[in-house]
C-alpha cells in the first residue's frame, strides 16, 4: 500500500500549485493596486490641469475650481480623499516659491532686514516671505497643488511595507491671462 502511495504522481500538482499560488496572489494584488495608483495619479493630473485652465480666463472662483477638481477624482476614488487644494500667486515666474525680491540689500545681506528696499508684488505694504493664496489676477503666475491620500484597495500593506494609505501629489504652474490690467509691484524701503 505505502509502495503504490509513493509511485502515485497525480496529487503532485496540487502540492505545486499550492506553492506557487500565494506568489501569484501577492503579484497580482500589488499590479491593482501599483496600476491604481497609476490611473488616480492621472485623474489628479488631468483634473488639476482642466481646473487651472478654467481659472486663467479670470471668471472662475476658487471654489469652483476646487468643486472641478473633486468632481474629476469622484469617478475613480472618494472626493473626501482630496485632502488639500493650493493656490498659490506670485507675479512673475521667477517669484514663484520665493519671497518677494529684495532691490537694495544692507547688512546681513541675503536676508530682509530694517533698511532694505523690496519689490512689493503683490502692494500690500508688507514684505512678504512666503506666497501669496488664491488664484491671484490678470498675468499672474499661479502655482496649484493638490494632495489625495487613499486608503489602499488590496491589502498589501503590510506584506510589501507600505502604509495604511497611499499619498499623491500634483503641481501645476500657469500664467492668468491678461483678462484686465494689473498694478506693477511698488519698490518699497524701510
Amino acid at each position: 500500500m505505502i509502495q503504490a502511495l509513493r509511485s502515485d504522481r497525480r496529487g503532485a500538482t496540487i502540492v505545486e500549485f499550492a506553492l506557487i499560488i500565494p506568489v501569484i496572489c501577492m503579484i497580482l494584488a500589488a499590479g491593482i493596486e501599483i496600476g491604481y495608483r497609476a490611473y488616480l495619479t492621472a485623474i489628479v493630473q488631468g483634473a488639476l490641469l482642466e481646473a487651472s485652465r478654467l481659472a486663467t480666463v479670470g471668471d472662475q472662483s476658487g471654489e469652483t475650481i476646487d468643486n472641478v477638481i473633486k468632481e474629476r477624482v469622484a469617478m475613480l476614488s472618494d472626493a473626501s480623499n482630496v485632502k488639500s487644494i493650493q493656490k498659490e500667486s506670485f507675479f512673475n515666474f521667477s517669484n514663484v516659491g520665493k519671497p518677494e525680491k529684495i532691490t537694495s540689500d544692507t547688512d546681513p545681506v541675503g536676508r530682509y532686514n530694517v533698511g532694505d528696499c523690496y519689490e512689493d508684488a503683490n502692494n500690500n505694504g508688507v514684505y512678504d516671505l512666503e506666497y501669496n493664496t488664491g488664484i491671484g489676477t490678470a498675468d499672474d503666475i499661479v502655482r496649484y497643488t493638490v494632495t489625495v491620500e487613499y486608503p489602499n484597495i488590496m491589502p498589501v500593506n503590510k506584506i510589501l511595507g507600505w502604509g495604511s494609505a497611499q499619498k499623491i501629489v500634483a503641481s501645476t504652474v500657469l500664467r492668468n491671462q491678461p483678462f484686465t490690467s494689473r498694478a506693477q509691484p511698488t519698490i518699497r524701503c524701510n
